[in-house]
């Protein structure tokens, strides 16, 4: 039997998601791109004020932190680019210990909801986080991934630093975002969303088994929100009903670089709940 063909174009190996471009970039390539997106984000605004102005609570419960173990404990929580660590909030009084691993200097807090102080440690381009096997019973990765490049690294170590039984929670882009080879309004240098199968795939391959995999971030969602007054539609319990709804019913329009308008019309984000 011949040998398949391998995708040769850049179109055909990451426009299509076949491939996760930046994942398997060497050494200076990745340092190269950490520093592009060290504070990018912070000056895109977000660096102003103390996170208080949080837009995903709803969305988190819904899809995350109700889905953990009920009145389960965790003695120890990272959150991996997590700055202000305002999306710990609603679980704070369930948390012993949260240590925050952000390379930002703008993005920082002293307290979760002032009752939890926040240890902050900075990451290395290459991925390895500083910490033992099994520091932690729960890690918290929200819309972080998708601004690494060697995003196989990093989850593989996050099941090296979650101890067994312990549970990650993960929400990313799966759409390309556009095409990241030129600018986008809005949107930081480097970033692109991470294809559905292979960020399921990666999940798997760090030691995780998926107990949850839930669509969201329906396009349209911001018009309504601001339609009903509700321009933060992801802290209305209501509109994140609607939006997981309205994914789940484009889920078979999936794809991963929309190449006309209508393709837009599909799920853009997954959020994974996952045991170690």
């Amino acid at each position: 039997m011949a040998d398949a063909v391998q995708p040769d174009t850049f179109e055909q190996r990451y426009l299509t998601g076949a491939q996760l471009y930046g994942d398997d970039f060497a050494p200076e390539q990745i340092a190269e791109w950490f520093e592009d997106e060290r504070e990018w984000y912070a000056n895109l605004g977000s660096g102003d004020g103390d996170g208080s102005g949080y837009s995903y609570h709803q969305l988190n419960m819904r899809h995350g932190f109700r889905h953990l173990p009920a009145g389960r404990r965790f003695r120890h929580a990272l959150g991996v680019g997590s700055a202000f660590g305002t999306e710990f909030e609603p679980i704070v009084d369930r948390l012993d210990a949260v240590t925050i691993l952000d390379p930002s200097d703008q993005l920082v807090n002293t307290t979760i909801s002032g009752k939890l102080p926040i240890s902050y440690v900075k990451p290395v381009p290459i991925g390895i986080m500083p910490f033992p096997d099994a520091t932690f019973d729960l890690v918290v990765c929200l819309d972080t991934l998708h601004h690494i490049p060697n995003v196989s690294t990093v989850l593989a170590e996050m099941g090296r630093v979650v101890e067994p039984g312990g549970y990650a929670l993960i929400r990313e882009p799966i759409v390309s975002m556009g095409d990241w080879r030129g600018q986008r309004k809005g949107g930081t240098k480097r970033e692109r969303g991470i294809p559905l199968a292979l960020l399921r795939e990666m999940v798997t391959a760090a030691g995780f088994t998926i107990e949850e995999s839930r669509y969201c971030g329906f396009p349209g969602m911001s018009r309504l929100g601001r339609a009903l007054g509700r321009p933060k539609y992801f802290n209305s319990a209501f509109l994140t009903a609607v939006d997981h709804a309205a994914s789940i019913v484009a889920r078979p329009l999936y794809r991963y670089h929309a190449a006309s308008a209508w393709q837009n019309v599909r799920p853009t984000s997954l959020f994974v709940v996952a045991r170690r």
